[in-house]
């Protein structure tokens, strides 16, 4: 099977709805098959979909990413459940955990002392409800169901949900950045969304990779537009390395700026982590290296995207997610892959 391609819409913003819609219907005319959405401390990622799906018959719904700590994971269970109903089956749901910054300063919880345990608890929990073989229930560190803490009342009890699910096997996909919420995402996941994959740094995670089932999705997010200056075709990327390197995240625990420090630029991701922390923010992204912007994005004129597919094309990635903010950029890309 070859690359599928998605639209990745990020975070909902203040970007014209109608726009936005028809960038939609013109990525499902093209033959996308998916569309996603984020959310950080903003718009949420579920409302969005839910009216595309009424405006849209094929293309299919993702989350990417839903935050863990933002919901209760019977609660993200029960929004997945349900579009997965309005929408007639085509509900991806992916997670990620986020970083202390946010889920302590916006959500007001704390930080799981064991990320990786968190993360899978949230998994199991969400896989009972949507398995619905028998009520919920699960001796957990972070997700206990029912809860027994001593601030509880001690009457909860196990429950079985209402709705029916559409699908048991509704996919379910993690954005891991580190190398052990990878390999556990493998594991107990269906699908892998990295961010700023680089297909030369692919070898990094073949022995993760060996262990995943058929099927198994990797689904970067890829930045991709078609233009002629390569340099201002970077800028949008460098923008977006500078703020989730600088600012998603405090100087002493930012994992996106640890992910650029494993990829063989770790004095420039210290070098933007603290032009930003000092306000600096203009400067830090000048600081992101072009060749770093260039090699996690498909931009340039359509022949220079055509040569640089064929990297994307050799590795795991089965589905490109492309942040393409235009029409001419879906089409070309249509053309070149599907």
């Amino acid at each position: 099977m070859g690359l599928r391609l998605g639209l990745a819409l990020g975070h909902w913003g203040r970007a014209p709805a109608p726009g936005r819609l028809a960038l939609v219907r013109e990525a499902e005319r093209l033959g996308y098959d998916s569309v996603w959405t984020a959310e950080a401390w903003g718009s949420d990622a579920f409302t969005p979909l839910t009216w595309i799906a009424a405006h849209t018959s094929r293309i299919r719904l993702g989350t990417a990413v839903a935050q863990m700590a933002a919901r209760a994971p019977t609660a993200t269970a029960m929004h997945a459940l349900t579009l997965d109903h309005l929408s007639g089956g085509r509900m991806l749901l992916g997670l990620g955990l986020s970083g202390p910054q946010v889920v302590e300063g916006w959500y007001g919880r704390p930080f799981p002392s064991s990320p990786l345990t968190a993360t899978r608890e949230y998994v199991a929990v969400i896989r009972q409800v949507l398995r619905r073989q028998g009520p919920v229930e699960l001796a957990g560190r972070f997700h206990p169901h029912p809860y027994r803490g001593p601030d509880g009342t001690g009457l909860g009890r196990a429950l079985k949900p209402i709705t029916h699910p559409l699908r048991a096997g509704l996919p379910l996909l993690i954005g891991a950045e580190g190398p052990k919420n990878i390999a556990q995402t493998v594991r107990i996941a269906d699908g892998w969304i990295p961010l700023h994959w680089s297909p030369s740094g692919a070898g990094a995670h073949r022995e993760a990779l060996a262990a995943a089932p058929e099927g198994f999705m990797v689904a970067p997010m890829v930045h991709a537009r078609v233009c002629d200056d390569v340099a201002e075709g970077l800028l949008p990327v460098k923008a977006a390395l500078g703020f989730y390197i600088g600012g998603m995240g405090h100087t002493s625990r930012n994992f996106h700026a640890d992910l650029m420090a494993r990829t063989g630029y770790e004095s420039e991701a210290r070098l933007i982590q603290r032009l930003f922390a000092e306000g600096r923010r203009e400067e830090a992204v000048r600081a992101v290296p072009d060749a770093y912007a260039d090699e996690i994005s498909l931009v340039g004129p359509r022949e220079r995207i055509a040569e640089r597919l064929s990297a994307w094309r050799s590795g795991p990635v089965t589905d490109l997610l492309l942040t393409a903010p235009d029409t001419l950029t879906l089409r070309t890309l249509a053309e070149l892959v599907l």
